[in-house]
């Protein structure tokens, strides 16, 4: 749920920028902002006036009870299928817009605002009690559903089946939706990063890669955990190792105000010692809320430090084509100096490689 210190905290970064106005049209900048989940609807902020919530018609009560939820009773809500047209009109001459978003004729309606700086996305980077609940909850129910699984039986069922088992069980257990489309992934296509499910058949000696993730509230869960059917070849148990020290490596670093990019260099660090650098293709890590993937991502690249309240995923992995592959992904919570720092593994379920019937 949205309140106005969000919007409150947006108007101190948005004056710091020395600009009069932000118009936000992206909708999960407005959801995080409004609490509004309808699929059509924008937010002018002034810093001089109080803001204004633009939607059409359909959404006249919904948003009318969802900014009342918000505490935002008070915020106008202008009615128009000429959200943009609208917004123009009413905003004062040095406005801000997101420009990184939105299309060429919108920028000209409005006047060509300068680029806001992913203002909203700053704030989204550094979550709240709320929000942090939703994803503890998210990562809660993504973590039961896949042990009720790994209790029965997969050789001989197909890919397909499995993962819409998980993902029924996730709805079962009270997530809204799953995070994002399920990967599993078994055999040869394990070594797939982001393998789509078919129907092949789970056989033993498969690796089986399994990368999914529950959503509640709007907030996201990404977990993987990769199992083998049958006993563990002394391969998959080598590459299963050098990962899960890679991404111990990794998460030692996820503690604020340490440098995003060391957290990347721990890991991959770790991956060259063990001599499978090269084997790892995909990118380490990832903000995560009411987006799969959002700001921070852990790259070498990456100029910032952690913030405290920062939730981020940690998934290194080894891909070896025809043959197999692992990865071992976490949500993890950045946790308050106060509280010693630790990284809280939200996706809490073992990193063991285990035997699967």
């Amino acid at each position: 749920m949205a309140d106005d210190s969000r919007i409150a905290r947006l108007r101190v970064l948005l004056a710091d920028s020395g600009h009069a106005a932000m118009f936000v049209s992206d909708l999960v900048n407005v959801r995080y902002l409004t609490g509004f989940t309808g699929s059509n609807g924008a937010l002018l902020v002034p810093l001089e006036h109080d803001p204004v919530f633009l939607t059409d018609g359909r959404y006249r009560d919904q948003a009318a009870a969802e900014l009342e939820a918000a505490g935002l009773g008070d915020v106008e809500i202008v009615v128009t299928r000429d959200l943009i047209g609208v917004a123009a009109g009413r905003a004062p001459a040095d406005l801000v817009a997101e420009t990184h978003l939105i299309d060429v004729d919108s920028w000209e309606k409005l006047g060509r605002p300068e680029a806001s700086g992913r203002l909203v996305e700053r704030l989204r980077e550094v979550k709240d009690d709320t929000e942090i609940a939703a994803l503890r909850r998210a990562c809660e129910i993504s973590c039961a559903a896949l042990e009720a699984l790994l209790v029965g039986q997969l050789a001989g069922r197909t890919e397909r089946e499995v993962a819409r088992d998980l993902e029924w069980r996730m709805l079962e257990l009270g997530a809204e939706d799953r995070a994002f489309d399920t990967i599993l992934a078994a055999g040869e296509n394990s070594a797939i990063p982001h393998h789509q499910p078919t129907d092949r058949e789970l056989r033993v000696g498969d690796l089986v890669k399994i990368d999914f993730g529950a959503r509640v509230d709007g907030y996201h869960a990404d977990c993987t955990r990769t199992v083998v059917i049958g006993p563990a070849a002394d391969w998959q148990r080598e590459i299963h190792a050098a990962v899960r020290e890679s991404q111990a490596a990794g998460l030692d670093r996820l503690r604020p105000g340490v440098p995003v990019a060391e957290s990347n260099a721990a890991a991959r660090d770790s991956l060259e010692r063990a001599g499978w650098l090269e084997a790892f293709t995909t990118g380490l890590g990832h903000g995560v809320g009411l987006q799969i993937h959002e700001d921070p991502f852990i790259a070498a690249a990456h100029p910032g430090r952690l913030a405290s309240r920062t939730v981020l995923t940690m998934e290194p992995g080894i891909y070896l084509p025809g043959r197999g592959g692992v990865r071992i992904e976490d949500t993890v919570l950045v946790t308050d100096p106060d509280h010693g720092g630790e990284p809280d593994v939200l996706t809490d379920i073992t990193k063991e490689l285990l035997e699967i019937d």
